[in-house]
């Protein structure tokens, strides 16, 4: 019998999204028989240290200067990765990483972060690594930073996407549409009448999916909450502020007095509960949000949407008709009634989201990469 294929997964916390499809993909991979291992980029193979301050100063531009996040986003979309521009940011952790391949010889590498698929690419440029190299998208864009010669095989959420990697100059046979891998609960259908029957919901009435990803602070849950609680119409909403208890408290307090129409949660592992449960998301445009929304065929209103990759997932959503936007509170009061007001707007993105959805996105990637490993190995030496 072939020994099970070890395969090392790289990833970087900054954001929930790359950490979130590493465990996807990790999990899917245990399925198939295989033996994965998730190695935080920066916090393992660059310095603990280096890993929190980054992190730190990343967030603190989210939050007091998103804009600037916005032009260097767009700035390293011009910039080649070649580029010396990028001052060595692609060679950080090489060192650490090449002893790590030398220690865990893996079959195959899978990158879910832009960082970590640099240093793998430095070392193929160089010769010192020659294992099979897959990246696996996490936003619904084809970023310039993501896009490296070296990689033997993309995988990207949609056919639109596909068609921006083919114009960086990446041969056709080198891109997979799969999708961005969501969990394998979110392949279920669940009902909606026992999910809202389960959260003490009405029946009845409308609901309401208010999130702002794991840091719920940085996007426009707030400013959501308070656009609903002004209207004087009947609906039950339930509010995801995520991590920091702080914040949660602060939307609570905010809520008093409404606790039969506003269900307020802290961090939560049942998003898939929620969505099944709720007529429509509220929430900004992270791209594994994005995924899972689709793979729930739950219809969307983005506010509070971050420069950068989530602009740029709104562009995709919206592109495609699976999202209504809403860049202000004013729009937001506008579009958060808007599909129940008129069903063909609500008919209309629900259609589009079954168009579009992937939701097999994880098994897709490893039934890729596992039908041949032994080969996958010989076709990269």
């Amino acid at each position: 019998m072939a020994a099970a294929a070890r395969v090392l997964i790289l990833t970087a916390s900054y954001g929930w999204g790359h950490h979130r499809v590493a465990q996807v993909l990790a999990a899917a991979f245990r399925r198939a028989g295989a033996h994965p291992t998730v190695v935080d980029h920066f916090r393992e193979l660059v310095h603990p240290a280096f890993d929190s301050a980054s992190r730190g100063l990343y967030y603190w531009i989210l939050r007091n200067a998103s804009p600037l996040w916005g032009v260097a986003y767009w700035l390293g979309d011009q910039i080649p990765t070649t580029s010396r521009l990028l001052l060595g940011i692609n060679r950080l952790g090489t060192g650490k990483l090449k002893r790590l391949l030398d220690a865990t010889a893996p079959d195959l590498v899978v990158t879910v972060h832009a960082t970590p698929a640099a240093a793998l690419c430095e070392l193929q440029k160089r010769g010192r690594s020659r294992h099979f190299h897959a990246t696996v998208f996490t936003d619904f864009v084809a970023h310039t930073q993501w896009i490296f010669e070296q990689v033997d095989r993309y995988f990207v959420p949609s056919e639109e996407i596909a068609n921006d990697v083919f114009a960086h100059g990446v041969p056709r046979d080198r891109v997979v549409v799969s999708g961005v891998p969501v969990d394998a609960e979110f392949t279920r259908p669940l009902d909606k009448s026992a999910a809202r029957l389960a959260l003490g919901l009405s029946a009845r009435l409308p609901v309401f999916l208010l999130m702002g990803g794991g840091q719920g602070s940085l996007g426009g849950v707030e400013g959501a909450v308070r656009v609903l609680l002004e209207m004087d119409r009947s609906f039950q909403a339930l509010v995801v502020a995520g991590r920091g208890e702080g914040f949660a408290e602060r939307l609570r307090h905010l809520c008093r007095g409404r606790g039969g129409q506003f269900r307020v949660f802290g961090y939560t592992e049942s998003v898939r509960q929620f969505m099944a449960a709720a007529d429509l998301l509220v929430t900004k445009a992270g791209g594994v949000t994005l995924a899972e929304a689709m793979a729930a065929e739950l219809p969307m209103v983005f506010f509070g949407s971050l420069p950068g990759q989530e602009s740029r997932n709104e562009r995709f959503a919206t592109a495609v008709g699976v999202a209504l936007v809403a860049k202000s509170r004013a729009e937001l009061r506008e579009a958060i009634f808007r599909p129940f007001d008129d069903p063909s707007v609500l008919r209309s993105l629900r259609e589009n989201i079954r168009r579009v959805r992937r939701p097999l996105a994880a098994d897709l990637v490893v039934e890729s990469l596992l039908g041949k490993p032994a080969r996958l190995r010989e076709a990269a030496s």
